[in-house]
Protein backbone atom coordinates (compact mmCIF):
# COMPACT_ATOMS: atom_id res chain seq x y z
CA UNK A 1 0.00 0.00 0.00
CA UNK A 2 1.34 3.58 -0.96
CA UNK A 3 -0.05 6.68 0.46
CA UNK A 4 0.85 10.57 -0.97
CA UNK A 5 3.13 12.87 0.24
CA UNK A 6 0.43 14.14 2.45
CA UNK A 7 -1.45 10.97 3.61
CA UNK A 8 -0.77 8.32 6.64
CA UNK A 9 -1.19 5.10 5.62
CA UNK A 10 -3.29 2.77 7.70
CA UNK A 11 -0.59 -0.42 8.35
CA UNK A 12 2.10 1.63 10.65
CA UNK A 13 3.66 -1.53 11.46
CA UNK A 14 4.99 -3.03 7.84
CA UNK A 15 8.25 -1.75 6.33
CA UNK A 16 6.72 -2.13 3.50
CA UNK A 17 4.20 0.99 3.39
CA UNK A 18 4.93 4.32 3.02
CA UNK A 19 4.11 7.02 6.20
CA UNK A 20 4.13 10.60 6.71
CA UNK A 21 4.80 12.02 10.08
CA UNK A 22 2.23 14.59 11.31
CA UNK A 23 3.98 17.82 12.11
CA UNK A 24 4.95 18.33 16.05
CA UNK A 25 5.00 22.70 16.82
CA UNK A 26 6.35 22.04 20.30
CA UNK A 27 9.73 22.91 20.06
CA UNK A 28 8.85 26.36 18.05
CA UNK A 29 5.84 27.37 20.49
CA UNK A 30 7.95 26.98 23.47
CA UNK A 31 10.98 28.41 21.67
CA UNK A 32 8.51 31.48 21.00
CA UNK A 33 7.14 31.30 24.46
CA UNK A 34 10.82 31.82 25.97
CA UNK A 35 11.68 34.50 23.80
CA UNK A 36 8.94 36.63 25.37
CA UNK A 37 10.26 37.18 28.60
CA UNK A 38 13.84 37.15 27.32
CA UNK A 39 13.22 40.10 25.36
CA UNK A 40 12.62 42.23 28.84
CA UNK A 41 15.85 41.04 30.32
CA UNK A 42 18.22 41.27 26.70
CA UNK A 43 16.38 42.66 24.08
CA UNK A 44 18.87 40.89 21.26
CA UNK A 45 18.81 37.69 22.60
CA UNK A 46 15.01 37.72 22.75
CA UNK A 47 14.30 38.85 19.55
CA UNK A 48 16.94 36.32 17.88
CA UNK A 49 15.63 33.38 19.75
CA UNK A 50 12.16 34.60 18.25
CA UNK A 51 13.02 34.99 15.13
CA UNK A 52 14.54 31.08 15.50
CA UNK A 53 11.52 30.27 16.54
CA UNK A 54 9.28 31.63 13.44
CA UNK A 55 12.13 29.95 10.96
CA UNK A 56 11.08 27.21 12.83
CA UNK A 57 7.37 27.69 12.85
CA UNK A 58 7.44 28.05 9.26
CA UNK A 59 9.71 24.78 8.80
CA UNK A 60 6.61 22.93 10.85
CA UNK A 61 4.23 24.09 8.31
CA UNK A 62 5.72 23.33 5.43
CA UNK A 63 8.13 20.34 5.96
CA UNK A 64 6.97 16.66 5.98
CA UNK A 65 9.28 13.74 6.44
CA UNK A 66 7.98 10.74 4.64
CA UNK A 67 8.89 7.05 5.16
CA UNK A 68 8.54 5.00 1.91
CA UNK A 69 9.55 1.18 1.96
CA UNK A 70 13.42 2.34 0.67
CA UNK A 71 14.30 5.88 1.72
CA UNK A 72 13.03 8.85 3.91
CA UNK A 73 12.22 11.59 1.80
CA UNK A 74 11.42 15.03 2.24
CA UNK A 75 9.10 17.34 0.86
CA UNK A 76 8.14 20.87 0.77
CA UNK A 77 4.53 21.04 -0.06
CA UNK A 78 4.37 18.53 -3.01
CA UNK A 79 7.98 18.88 -3.70
CA UNK A 80 10.32 16.14 -3.14
CA UNK A 81 13.50 18.17 -1.82
CA UNK A 82 15.34 15.14 -0.35
CA UNK A 83 16.19 11.58 -0.24
CA UNK A 84 17.73 9.28 2.44
CA UNK A 85 18.32 5.83 1.20
CA UNK A 86 17.77 3.10 4.44
CA UNK A 87 21.18 1.13 3.07
CA UNK A 88 23.45 4.25 3.05
CA UNK A 89 22.51 4.84 7.15
CA UNK A 90 25.07 3.83 9.86
CA UNK A 91 23.17 4.84 12.71
CA UNK A 92 20.54 7.11 14.12
CA UNK A 93 19.74 8.76 17.74
CA UNK A 94 16.73 10.71 18.91
CA UNK A 95 18.56 13.45 21.62
CA UNK A 96 16.66 13.96 24.81
CA UNK A 97 14.63 11.27 25.76
CA UNK A 98 12.90 13.07 27.70
CA UNK A 99 11.92 15.67 25.25
CA UNK A 100 13.13 15.10 22.00
CA UNK A 101 14.37 17.92 20.39
CA UNK A 102 16.85 16.67 17.53
CA UNK A 103 17.13 13.75 15.46
CA UNK A 104 20.72 12.61 14.08
CA UNK A 105 21.64 10.45 11.44
CA UNK A 106 24.68 9.23 10.06
CA UNK A 107 25.15 7.93 6.11
CA UNK A 108 27.73 6.48 4.40
CA UNK A 109 29.40 9.61 3.57
CA UNK A 110 27.69 12.33 5.61
CA UNK A 111 25.90 13.16 9.01
CA UNK A 112 22.58 15.23 9.58
CA UNK A 113 20.79 16.64 12.46
CA UNK A 114 17.24 17.70 12.42
CA UNK A 115 15.46 19.75 15.12
CA UNK A 116 12.54 17.21 15.77
CA UNK A 117 9.78 19.24 14.39
CA UNK A 118 7.30 16.08 13.83
CA UNK A 119 5.58 13.81 16.43
CA UNK A 120 8.53 12.15 18.37
CA UNK A 121 6.57 9.09 19.03
CA UNK A 122 5.97 8.22 15.30
CA UNK A 123 9.36 9.29 14.43
CA UNK A 124 10.77 6.71 16.71
CA UNK A 125 8.39 4.09 15.73
CA UNK A 126 9.27 4.40 11.87
CA UNK A 127 12.91 4.72 12.38
CA UNK A 128 13.07 1.27 14.31
CA UNK A 129 10.87 -0.72 12.30
CA UNK A 130 12.86 0.41 9.15
CA UNK A 131 16.52 0.52 10.74
CA UNK A 132 16.67 -1.62 13.50
CA UNK A 133 20.20 -2.38 13.04
CA UNK A 134 20.99 1.07 13.28
CA UNK A 135 19.60 1.78 16.16
CA UNK A 136 21.10 -0.87 17.62
CA UNK A 137 24.23 0.27 17.04
CA UNK A 138 23.28 3.76 18.47
CA UNK A 139 22.72 2.35 21.40
CA UNK A 140 26.05 0.51 21.84
CA UNK A 141 28.92 2.17 24.23
CA UNK A 142 32.42 3.26 21.72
Amino acid sequence: MTASPHQDSTDRDSPTTTTTLLPSYAIPIGLGLLAVPLLWVQLWLGGAIAVFALFLLYQTVTLRLVFTPIALEIYRGQTQIRQFPYQDWQLWELFWSPLPILFYFREVNSIHFLPILFQPAALRSELEARLPQAAADAQQPS
